[in-house]
């Protein structure tokens, strides 16, 4: 009985398999009549070539994955920080550099999270949806605060000074590149300490050797004063330096510098300062030309606005050539209105020198910054009245003074002199200088 039940079994296994068989032979059959004997002998003949094509797509994609593999890697050791986020701002993929910048210890690679739960930073948020909209790369800079679960190890974590830049990729992903700059802003603060110490130290020196200077040049006679007073012109152009050193250290750290602000008549103030400069500006039979409102009042300094005008003129004087004129013209761009729009006065000091060069023009406000030899030269007579210049720190100062009254300073070269340009803007500017202007 169990014989007979093991073979019925066997049969019917082996008539299903032959009816599969059959099943299998009609569907290729049905299948491959299109195909008239000479082409099903072609296909036969290309399976090889087929063979060969798959066997390179796979080696291409090998060699692509290790392409990848590499870049990502790069990216793992570069000294810069790298992040990506999908469309829905996630993050996908971070460097080490990110993870120690960003303090990205809970987060693994395989995780899936939204950055803003991992890092608490709305303006690296901003940027990336701002990269997205406009799907062009993005710059930023902001000061970092990082967050940290452990209550303890928060005195321990400093602020950091970041830059960001950003560029939109497929799929609504966006790459961001960090760098941390809060070394490079403690190495210059510790430089302009040493500075300004340094700069302390050599005030009392200085003076001394001033003072014996002084009496040298009142007992020698010519022709050997003639040296103690090169002497005496070196010892001043030193404690310039040093003073104008303590001067921007002292308007860079406090931006809001005590401001002795009162009424100030622009036209008188600028005129005070040629009067000053004249001895200089006529060995070159040079002219001051003004042109805008004649009684124009702003709120400001009157000695720190002195000093921006001292220096901005001494220098189109030194740059400008012989029987040429220095022009300053006046106006102001907008009155208050119903929106309680301020109005801008705009100052335009233009000379007929050398100008600046193009590689220069970004860099003339940095201290001691020293461009295009046309414009370095020395003093013809090594003394500019009272003058900052010839330093590199002349133009720093001027910017910061502007500053500290809400205005700004912007260097270019004109068009029609191809001499320097100086386009200054304040921003308290007098009702009576509106009533005048616009009656």
């Amino acid at each position: 009985m169990l014989l007979l039940g093991f073979f019925l079994g066997l049969a019917v296994g082996i008539g299903f398999w032959v009816w599969q068989q059959v099943q299998l032979s009609r569907y290729l059959g049905r299948l491959l009549q299109p195909l008239t004997s000479h082409s099903y002998k072609m296909g036969l003949l290309l399976i090889p070539g087929l063979r060969q094509e798959i066997a390179m797509v796979k080696q291409q994609r090998q060699d692509l994955q290790q392409s990848l593999q590499t870049y990502q890697d790069l990216l793992d050791f570069a000294p810069v920080g790298y992040l990506q986020v999908d469309e829905e701002n996630q993050l996908l993929w971070c460097n080490r550099q990110a993870q120690e910048i960003l303090y990205l210890q809970r987060w693994q690679p395989e995780q899936v999270r939204l950055l803003l739960e991992l890092v608490r930073s709305y303006e690296l948020d901003h940027l990336i949806e701002q990269t997205r909209d406009r799907q062009k790369p993005q710059t930023g800079e902001w000061v970092f605060h990082p967050s940290c679960d452990n209550a303890a190890e928060m005195p321990t974590i400093k602020s950091l000074a970041l830059r960001a830049s950003s560029l939109p990729l497929p799929n609504g992903q966006v790459g961001v590149f960090l760098e941390n700059r809060q070394p490079l802003l403690d190495i210059n603060q510790i430089r302009d300490r040493s500075f300004s110490d340094l700069a302390h130290e050599l005030r009392t020196p200085l003076t001394s050797i001033r003072l014996v200077v002084e009496t040298l040049q009142i007992r020698l006679e010519p022709p050997l004063n003639r040296w103690v007073n090169r002497l005496m012109q070196e010892v001043d152009r030193l404690i310039n330096l040093v003073q104008s050193w303590l001067d921007l250290t002292q308007m860079e750290a406090n931006p809001n510098m005590q401001l002795q602000a009162k009424a100030v008549e622009l036209r008188s103030l600028i005129a005070s300062v040629w009067e000053t400069l004249e001895p200089l500006a006529g060995r070159q039979h040079l002219s001051l030309a003004y042109s805008g409102p004649e009684n124009l009042w702003i709120k400001a300094d009157e000695a720190r606005i002195y000093q921006v005008f001292l220096n901005l003129l001494d220098n189109s004087i030194k740059y400008s050539l012989p029987c040429t004129s220095i022009r300053v013209e006046t106006k102001i761009l907008s009155t208050k209105d119903n929106d309680g729009a301020s109005p801008i006065l705009e100052i335009n000091l233009i000379d007929s020198g050398v100008g600046f060069s193009e590689a220069d023009l970004p860099h003339v406000f940095e201290r001691f910054y020293r461009g295009d030899k046309a414009r370095t030269h020395s003093p013809q007579d090594g003394n500019s009245i009272g003058a900052i210049v010839g330093n590199g720190l002349g133009l720093a100062i001027v910017e910061q003074i502007l500053l500290a009254h809400g205005g700004s300073i912007k260097a270019m070269n004109h068009p029609e002199t191809g001499g320097a340009w100086m386009q200054l803007q304040f921003h308290e500017v007098m009702a009576n200088s509106l009533s005048q202007d616009y009656s």
